[in-house]
């Protein structure tokens, strides 16, 4: 006697199911931009770390000059005498300025950028400005007598100086400009990796809009 289970015919596999579509690589698109901006946000954060501690470092020391000493001034003068054919000229434009320049710098070791260098109808003068750095020079036309002045303003002085990129040259400008790209970057792969942590993505946009509306509202209602 046949049993009722030898008469069933077994269906070919995958018979009456819908076939699943796969999205088309949408999900590989997201992990790796995820990814990328998860490298991003490392590495660049890494590699601004340490100009990004000394500009929040001095914002602190500039905003806040009466909680730091900027050390005590030091003040050096120095007295000398030119070649006299340098400056005792009758035609101004025969003077030599970058050799009066260089002879300071060599002899005296003066620092920073030449400022000023006025020629008056008595004397020259000459100013150097750096970093928490000042040098003041004045010389008798008529017999090449000079006196220098150098006053160093401290390690704070310095550092605020930077921080504003006054008298620090074109290559530490190139550091400032750099420095701003690297912490927009740095902001937005944090914004950009805050999308893809769902349990987070609220909580985090709640919190930038927060500190967004405090900064605004503090500068609307209290700055003058």
């Amino acid at each position: 006697m046949t049993t009722e289970k030898n008469n069933i015919v077994s269906a070919p596999a995958g018979l009456g199911k819908k076939p699943v579509k796969k999205p088309a690589g949408n999900g590989k698109g997201k992990k790796r931009f995820a990814g990328l901006s998860r490298w991003l946000h490392i590495y660049l954060s890494m590699v601004s770390f340490t100009i990004l501690l000394f500009f929040a470092v001095s914002g602190l020391t500039l905003n806040h000059a009466d909680w730091f000493t900027s050390g005590k001034e030091v003040v050096t003068k120095d007295l000398g005498n030119v070649n006299i054919k340098w400056v005792n000229q009758l035609d101004t434009n025969k003077i030599n300025k970058l050799q009066i320049v260089e002879f300071l710098r060599s002899k005296h070791e003066v620092k920073g950028a030449l400022s000023d260098f006025r020629i008056d109808d008595s004397e020259l003068s000459l100013t150097f400005n750096g970093p928490g750095y000042l040098a003041d020079s004045f010389i008798d036309r008529e017999t090449g007598k000079y006196e220098l002045t150098v006053t160093r303003f401290g390690a704070v002085a310095v550092i605020n100086d930077l921080h504003k990129g006054r008298d620090s040259g074109k290559a530490w400008s190139w550091i400032i400009d750099i420095s701003a790209v690297l912490m927009t970057l740095v902001s937005i792969s944090g914004i950009i990796l805050i999308c893809f942590i769902k349990k987070k993505r609220l909580s985090g946009f709640i919190i930038a809009a927060v500190g967004t509306l405090a900064c605004y509202l503090i500068w609307k209602l209290f700055v003058p």
